[in-house]
């Protein structure tokens, strides 16, 4: 299947690009979340008339995540959770409890783009974690769990 990327997508291509990819994976994933179109003859002369419509909309998006990174650049975030004594968690931090956690600070964040590379946090101290805020936007953030003894 052929489609049209309708913004950057990580390995995959640019804004513009035509790109050939799985059936399933464009239909199913790309043109539901408006990520790309098919490509068409139809489809690819309303993209080039609209081309500088899109780029400007994807700049004014990436500039937009550009400042709430450097507001966000080295934020530590405390989540408090029930620990036993040797410093286990009972349960795990997740990048549900991280996004609420940076909510509460002022940065309106979706889980999805909260990177945890080991998994959910299950010991108390400090822990570095990356948000994507886009494809070329990653911040990284410490995340310190405090543990509250029962």
């Amino acid at each position: 299947m052929q489609v049209i990327l309708l913004e950057k997508v990580a390995n995959l291509g640019n804004l513009g690009d035509i790109v050939k990819v799985k059936d399933g994976y464009g239909r199913n994933f790309l043109i539901p979340q408006r990520k790309a179109r098919t490509a068409t003859a139809v489809a690819i002369r309303e993209f080039e008339a609209r081309r500088a419509e899109i780029e400007a909309a994807a700049a004014s998006k990436l500039a937009a995540a550009q400042s709430m990174a450097q507001k966000m650049d080295g934020l530590t975030v405390q989540l408090v959770q029930k620990a036993g004594v040797d410093g286990r968690l009972f349960g795990s931090v997740t990048n549900h409890d991280v996004a609420e956690g940076l909510a509460k600070a002022g940065f309106d964040v979706p889980k999805a783009a909260i990177r945890m590379p080991n998994g959910p946090i299950k010991t108390v101290g400090d822990h570095a974690l990356e948000v994507a805020l886009l494809t070329d936007v990653n911040v990284a953030i410490t995340v310190s769990v405090l543990g509250e003894h029962v």
